[in-house]
């Protein structure tokens, strides 16, 4: 790790640039020192003129009198700069694009912040899952709420700097970051999404088997009876009756059950856990001849 880690802001750019100073100067509001600001933007005249403004707003590698390098990443098919995205083709390159960005940002060890406020809906959730993939521990995803009355005085960048009695706040948005759990993830940078879905949910799928197998290998033989009529969807009481046991004996065991769910999936104590939870857990796990 180096002695000083960089901080890249990485944002979606739509037609608002005010959308990005404004989270950059909440982000050092909050103390945080961000060396580069990256956006990735469409080629639209709309988008060109918003990319315009916002850069007018770094001259000199300058914000605000602080150091912060700017740049634009724009969506490209086969070498042409997309005016928006208008097809599966179009979704493609915008993964890329974005996938390319936020996982050579991590390469260098650089810390990311990325705000998925502006652009197209599609480009916001590209970014999630790029970031899912790439994002470690540390690194933060926002949103970025604004007053509608600031946003109709700052539509258009004509204003480019909140006050802070405006209220423009950021919001954190709660993100898993897979690939900081399944390394074996983060070589999909070449993949089509169709590609990275698939290949996630491979994975996401050999660690819930992985979850269930622990649970029932330490189950004695009569709890995995219990355990697989529960997963194929039967309510207590009919498990009683297909059994030939109590209810009170099937509760019993699928305590037991789920304590060992609990351990399995290092579930918080405090989070209540149902049959229905083993229905979900175990059901695929079973149908699947495991």
């Amino acid at each position: 790790m180096r002695e000083t880690q960089r901080t890249a802001l990485v944002a979606t750019l739509g037609g608002q640039p005010q959308v990005v100073t404004f989270a950059l100067d909440a982000l050092w509001q909050q103390g945080l020192a961000i060396d580069e600001v990256i956006v990735v933007h469409l080629g639209g005249p709309r988008y060109r003129q918003a990319f315009l403004r916002l850069a007018d707003a770094f001259p000199g590698d300058q914000y605000q009198g602080r150091p912060c390098h700017f740049r634009g990443v724009a969506v490209r098919r086969q070498g042409r700069v997309l005016d928006d995205i208008r097809e599966t083709g179009d979704g493609d390159a915008l993964w890329r694009t974005i996938h390319e960005l936020v996982g050579t940002l991590k390469v260098g060890e650089q810390r990311v912040h990325l705000l998925l406020t502006g652009g197209r809906r599609l480009m916001a959730l590209m970014a999630v899952s790029a970031a899912m993939l790439h994002l470690e521990h540390g690194d933060k995803v926002w949103h970025l709420y604004t007053p509608d009355a600031l946003r109709e005085r700052a539509r258009d960048g004509a204003l480019l700097h909140a006050e802070p009695a405006d209220g423009v706040r950021l919001i954190e948005v709660p993100l898993t970051p897979l690939g900081a759990y399944f390394p074996g993830l983060r070589p999909l940078l070449g993949a089509a999404p169709a590609e990275v879905i698939a290949d996630r949910t491979r994975w996401l799928d050999r660690a819930e088997r992985e979850h269930c197998q622990a649970v029932i290998n330490r189950l004695s033989a009569r709890r995995q009876e219990v355990l697989r009529a529960l997963a194929g969807g039967l309510t207590p009481h009919q498990v009683a009756d297909r059994l030939s046991i109590t209810l009170g004996t099937v509760d019993t065991h699928k305590t037991a059950i789920l304590d060992e769910c609990r351990n399995a999936w290092d579930l918080p104590s405090e989070q209540r856990l149902t049959y229905h939870f083993l229905r979900e857990k175990f059901g695929r796990y079973y149908e699947t001849g495991q």
